[in-house]
């Protein structure tokens, strides 16, 4: 009995194989089925206004015909978010004169200790181009949703907290509409290149 078995799995084998293979044929011929079929724009950014390190309003209205590089972040941050601004500083330093229709700009996401006074100082160490815009915790937290942008505190000792936060690079076009994002880990020449090939 176990022998008979034994010789029926070649067969079922190759049975499973064929039916696999009809499947899959069959797939092709109807669209979408059986593969990934993408369309569309990501559901990403949209119209803000906040305050930027001058204390004055700012929307994203004033960056049309510009693309915004744009971060997230906030300034007690101490490594993720100032490597990241030197990332951003570094790669528009690299691509020279085409850097001008890009503005880098920095949205906290810790307004309660993010005032203009503290951005601007903080704009300061990435360059003259910086834009730092803050803002109410309800705006803030209002354009953290148009971005998908994940923060929460964290409380440390001493009564004192931190954030937790997403970490990602949004390249957004001179109408205001997502072009591309990356990962906090992208290096300033590969940043370079890509806003050279999107610019």
């Amino acid at each position: 009995m176990l022998r008979n078995r034994q010789a029926l799995i070649p067969y079922l084998l190759l049975v499973s194989a064929m039916i696999g293979g009809v499947l899959w044929y069959e797939s092709e011929k109807v669209p979408g089925l059986g593969r990934v079929v993408s369309t569309g724009q990501a559901d990403v950014g949209g119209p803000f206004r906040l305050t930027g390190q001058d204390g004055k309003s700012v929307t994203d209205q004033d960056f049309r015909g510009r693309y915004m590089l744009i971060y997230f972040g906030y300034s007690f941050c101490p490594d993720v978010c100032p490597t990241t601004l030197s990332v951003m500083a570094q790669a528009l330093e690299k691509i020279g004169g085409r850097s001008r229709q890009v503005a880098p700009i920095f949205i906290t996401i810790d307004p309660e200790r993010d005032t203009p006074k503290v951005l601007d100082d903080y704009m300061k160490a990435f360059g003259p181009s910086f834009v730092g815009l803050t803002g109410s915790v309800d705006e803030i937290k209002a354009v953290e949703k148009k971005y998908r942008v994940y923060a929460v505190k964290k409380p440390l000792e001493g009564g004192n907290y931190g954030m937790d936060h997403s970490s990602v690079i949004y390249l957004m076009g001179p109408d205001g509409k997502l072009v591309s994002f990356y990962d906090e880990a992208i290096s300033p020449d590969d940043l370079a290149k890509e806003l050279k090939q999107k610019i």
